[in-house]
Order: C-alpha cells, then structure tokens, then sequence
C-alpha cells in the first residue's frame, strides 16, 4: 500500500508537502527491510527513477532528505539498480554530496543531512552495482571524496560526513583495485586518509613519532570511534602490498601511521565490542606496515609513563596485543578470520626485533618449573598456544607453531622443550628439521637458562609428550622369548597389511631432515654406506 502511495506521490499528485510525507511513511515502514517482494520489483524501479527526477531539481532540504532516505532503502535490492546505475543518476547524487573539485568549504549546516544520505545512498549503489563501481572510476569519485575528505578537516559537526565518506572509499579499493591504485600513487591516499585516521583521536605529539599518554583519558565517542574503523579499513586496503620501502619519504609515512595505530591500541571506545573492532582492525592495518618500521610500536620509556618496561622501553601496546591475542583463542572460534591476523603480525615483530621478542617470550615460554603435565594441558597462554599446534584448520595450526618456534629463536631443541615432539612434529616436517636443528633466521647469542626444577626433571621428561610420565609397566617382563617374536611378527604383518592397501605409507627422514616414503630412505642410506665402504 504505502509502495504504490509513494509512487503516485513521486509522480506529482500531492504536492512537495505530501511526497515528503508519503515518502517518511514509507521509510518509516521499511527502515529495517533488507528483503523486497520480487513482485513489486518493476514498481520500486519506477519509484527510484521518480525519485531521481525529483532531486534532478531544486527542492526544499527536508525533502531531498525524505527522497534520498527513501533511494537508501531501495538501493538495497540488487535488482533495482539498473536505472540508478547511469552516469547522468550517479552525478545527480555526487553533486548532492558535494563531491565535486570546488574549493568551498562545508558552512551550510543545514545540508549536512543530505550530504550525509546522499553518501549513504553511493555506499549501496557502488556496493550492489557492478556498474556503478566501473562508473566510479570513469568519474574520478576516488579524487572527488579526498577533497571533500579535506574539506572535513579543522570542521565541526561533519563527523557523519567524515564517517561515510571514509566508508565509501574503502567500499571503492575494497571493490576497484585500479581505484585502490589511484589512491595510493596519484590522490596522496595515504597521507589523506592517515590525517583522517589521526583526526579521529585527540593526539598530542611529544617527539617525532611519540604520542603523549593519557592512561586516564575519556574513551572516544561512538561517532569517533567509527570514523576511525572507517579509515583504519580504507588504509588497509591501499597499504596492500606495503611490506617493502623504496624511500625515505614512505619510510617515514609507515612509521607516522604505525605511532597512531600504538596510540589507536591504547585508546579505549564506547563499549567492550566497539574497543575490540578498533583494535582489530589496527592490528590488520599494522600486518601491511613494512616490518621495519614497527620499531615505534616501544619506545625509550620515562619512569612516569608506565610500568611495562622492558630494557627501558615502552611495552604497552605489545601487552595490548598479547591481550588480545589471548581473548580471540579463549573466544573458541573464527581462528582463521580473529586470531591468524594477530598471531601473524606478533610473529613478525619477534623476528624482527630483539626487544619485543624477549619481552613476548617472558610472557608466554617463562622458564619452566612444573613439567608434571602435558604442554597443550592448562590455561596459560602457552597451554593454548601448544593446543592450537595440532588445530584441524592448517593455517591457524601453521601460525601458531611458528610464532613458538620464533620465540625459540629457530631453535628445535628449545621449541621442543616447551612443546613437546609430538605438537611440534608437524612444523618441523614442513621446515625439514625433524632431525634437528634451527631455522633460516639469526638471533642474537644470548642463552636460556633452565630453572633447577627443570634441571631435575629433564632426564624423567618424555619428549614425544614434553612431561614427566609415571614409569609404566612393562609388558614384555612376563613373555618368553618365543611370545616376543610371535607378536613382534604380528605387528610387521599388521602394519605390511595397512601399508599394501595403501591406509598408511611408511615414511623416512632423509639426512636433510625432510621427509620421503621409506623405500628411498633406505636406499639412499645404503647408497651412503657403500659410497663410504668404497672409500675406505
């Protein structure tokens, strides 16, 4: 009823009193509708192209403000958008989001709301549309939403403004990757949406890339807080492909953006959930950030700032992250999509730097004591860490072992000793170290020293399980000799058995530690052997 209402209204019965009426009963009605009866799909295509019409022309705010809440709704049927989707519609609603190359600044007040639903309805369109996203580039939208980005800077009440136009252009490098390479080289990207980032917080910058800490300063706004998810998302999708610096100048960018993600981690939002999205979405940005420029993630620290210090260096923002980390393994779920961003980036920085590492280390392998249990059982950080090395999902178990591998220095006898062979035999066959040894990276020389409790229990430890066991009995002791070599028979025919139906495929490790079916193993050892005979 209120469709075809609004259909008579838009077509000019009524008057411009009555449209905006008809027209806020129908929002009113379908704000929260997201699915559309298929049989009045040719009406809601005639009621977008009315709609247009009608803002093609000069009208009153409150009603291009009713027409555009009214295009917002039906832009969120795919289907509707083939008369939208023109390039003479999609300028209509640019210009009435003042997405356009003049110089004015944003005074009007009064036009804020439409400028903010004439963004909101972009946002669907190029969202639904591929041809709308095509469109965008052929009209330098990318360009036109960076000025008025600029145009937002040092305003009041444009926070929506900021908000939606900061959604828009991480829909348009989500959706356009050439759109995504625009931003980045030629429209100053980076250095735009980092201001919009750092406009977001109330920063205040004590040395280059030092912000002032305020430990008890008001959480950000609701509104601040999504302006900041906003171009924290639209950074991360232009700064793809970052991991190498070609210049001083884009050295410097990554480490002025890395000192507003440490500030962004140590800020608090309106609520437990919005505090969470923030740093999630900081940590996906700071896993693009060149690896060498995550040094201002600590900093010298004074003796007022804190007391997480390590080597007299700021370490609030990796505790933050290790919190973090240990929240999205408790949360027992999307592994894959919450915890192998975090894991990956903490991964990263302990490769990379010796201060973060050994801080890291002391938080989540501290010397051992209490070896009567296994590795994986417990509710320390490293129990969960050990149980999610033999997770069913390859990714998440893969990320896990390296970052305990890491804080081992690449070390098998020591990641052993915290682990266990069995967790670890997984990482160690990929790596080729099951016969031993260390990885490819340096590390510094310093040496792990084992408390007296492990000294004691060390030779007790089965290093398949990494725990002291209890002696079992034997159950060979009470066989004669003949039993023995019956059931010893019976297993090597159980196991031929498995391996001629090909269940299992017996396998060796060569002299490089890598894995092969046993048949070349043993060649090659007998080819060794020969070759050694030969010489003598």
């Amino acid at each position: 009823m209120e469709l075809e209402r609004a259909l008579e209204a838009v077509r000019g019965r009524g008057g411009a009193d009555g449209l905006e009426q008809v027209l806020g009963q129908y929002n009113e009605k379908n704000r929260a509708t997201f699915k559309f009866d298929p049989a009045d799909e040719e009406k809601r295509k005639k009621l977008c192209e009315g709609i247009l019409n009608i803002l093609e022309k000069d009208t009153k705010t409150s009603c291009q403000v009713a027409c555009l809440e009214a295009l917002r709704i039906l832009s969120r049927d795919k289907k509707v958008l083939v008369p939208v989707t023109t390039k003479e519609n999609m300028q209509i609603l640019m210009r009435l989001a003042k997405l356009d190359m003049t110089e004015d600044s944003l005074e009007d007040v009064s036009s804020f709301p439409v400028i903010v639903e004439a963004l909101k309805c972009l946002c669907n369109i190029v969202f639904n549309s591929a041809i709308a996203q095509k469109l965008s580039l052929e009209l330098n939208l990318a360009a036109m939403l960076c000025n008025l980005l600029k145009k937002c800077k040092d305003q009041q009440f444009v926070d929506d403004i900021k908000c939606f136009d900061l959604r828009l252009l991480f829909l348009l490098s989500l959706l356009h990757t050439d759109i995504r390479s625009q931003l980045h080289h030629e429209l100053q990207g980076l250095q735009v949406l980092t201001q919009a980032l750092e406009s977001s917080f109330s920063i205040r910058w004590t040395d280059k890339y030092k912000a002032a800490e305020e430990h008890d300063g008001s959480p950000l706004s609701l509104q601040e807080t999504d302006c900041a998810i906003e171009a924290l998302k639209a950074l991360f999708n232009v700064t793809l492909d970052s991991w190498n610096v070609h210049s001083e100048n884009e050295s410097h960018q990554f480490r002025y953006m890395a000192a507003i993600l440490r500030h962004c981690l140590l800020t608090m939002g309106p609520t437990e959930d919005k505090t969470e999205e923030l740093h999630s979405n900081a940590i996906n940005l700071l896993s693009n950030i060149p690896v060498s420029c995550l040094d201002v993630l600590i900093s010298p620290s004074t003796q007022e700032e804190t007391v997480l210090k390590y080597n007299g260096m700021n370490m609030d923002a990796i505790q933050v992250l290790l919190d973090f980390m240990e929240k999205r393994i408790d949360k027992g779920s999307s592994y894959r999509e919450g915890l192998t961003p975090v894991l990956s980036l903490l991964t990263e920085c302990c490769r990379a730097h010796r201060n973060i590492r050994k801080f890291i280390k002391a938080q989540v392998l501290p010397p051992l004591r209490d070896v009567s249990n296994r590795p994986e059982v417990g509710t320390t950080v490293r129990n969960k860490l050990v149980r999610l090395m033999t997770h069913v999902d390859l990714g998440v178990k893969q990320i896990a072992a390296e970052f305990l591998f890491v804080l081992c220095k690449e070390r098998v006898d020591n990641l052993l000793k915290y682990t266990g062979y069995g967790n670890a035999a997984g990482l160690l066959a990929a790596r080729g170290l099951l016969a031993g040894g260390r990885g490819d990276h340096w590390y510094s020389d310093d040496e792990d020293t084992d408390t007296e409790e492990y000294k004691s229990a060390k030779p007790n430890i089965n290093l398949i399980t990494g725990h002291v066991e209890e002696p079992m009995p034997n159950p060979m002791d009470e066989m004669t000799e003949e039993q023995k070599e019956y059931e010893a028979m019976k297993l090597v025919n159980m196991f031929d058995k498995l391996s001629r139906d090909e269940v299992i495929k017996p396998m060796g490790v060569r002299l490089d530690g890598t894995m092969t079916p046993l048949e070349e193993t043993v060649c090659q050892y007998q080819t060794n052997e020969q070759d050694s005979s030969d010489s003598d």
